[in-house]
């Protein structure tokens, strides 16, 4: 079974930001525009960034107007990102299991399958509630997580990638909890293993989220089944994009 903490080592490793910086940038930021205009925040609103990574996301929500803070785990990452910091973006090395600032934000926002990697229900409920006493009383919350359903059965099993002479094995399954993803990395001149890493998500539910989110005084009000901001099919979406309001 992967490590307790196979995130931090796993996020701060220079084989993840390797592996994963060709990462569609366009349809990201696409994706991010569109929930914008569809929520119509205020100019300037203050907006979180949970599990920003480098703070790319973070760094696109401070352009078009809004005062944000981005948290993630990784020193490494937020060392990167600090490089970036303006007065309308800061940058925190955070875990969002603990306590962060209360009754602040605006906008809570967690892209791109950033939670799920916890050992026990109990600190997700933590993050959750983290995220949930961070913002303003009619705050709102966007998770966006992997459809289990939909991800269950179009889960790639095996393939490989090579970048920068470094090649990635990458073996994917699933148990009946979560998701797994196994990174075998190994220098292409010699085939040597220099480093072995093991991903596991947890496979939440929309009840789930539902549940969790009504625990911290929030409830769900739409969801979304991909980027474009689709009608959610049970089966057929390949996201879960929920927007949650907090209570007075």
């Amino acid at each position: 079974m992967p490590h307790k903490t196979w995130f931090k080592d796993w996020f701060s490793s220079p084989y993840y930001h390797l592996l994963y910086n060709n990462r569609d940038d366009e349809e990201a930021f696409d994706f991010i525009k569109k929930l914008i205009e569809h929520m119509h925040p205020q100019p300037g609103a203050n907006m979180l960034d949970v599990a920003c990574g480098k703070g790319r996301h973070s760094k696109a929500l401070a352009e078009m107007g809004f005062e944000v803070t981005g948290i993630d785990i990784s020193f490494t990452s937020i060392d990167e990102a600090k490089e970036s910091e303006n007065e309308m973006l800061h940058f925190y090395q955070h875990d969002m299991r603990l306590p962060f600032w209360i009754n602040y934000f605006d906008y809570a926002f967690n892209f791109f399958t950033s939670f799920g990697y916890f050992k026990t229900r109990r600190e997700h409920d933590n993050a959750i509630r983290t995220i949930a006493q961070s913002l303003n009383p009619n705050g709102f919350f966007v998770i966006d997580y992997l459809n289990v359903h939909y991800a269950e059965n179009n889960q790639e099993k095996a393939f490989n990638k090579e970048i920068e002479g470094i090649r990635f094995h990458i073996s994917k399954w699933h148990d009946e909890q979560h998701f797994f993803k196994q990174i075998q990395v190994t220098d292409s001149s010699n085939n040597a293993l220099k480093h072995l890493y093991t991903e596991r998500v947890a496979k939440f539910s929309l009840g789930d989220f539902t549940e969790m989110l009504a625990y911290q005084n929030m409830q769900v009000q739409e969801v979304f089944g991909d980027y474009q901001l689709g009608r959610y099919d049970v089966h057929k979406s390949p996201r879960m994009i929920i927007v949650a309001k907090k209570g007075r």
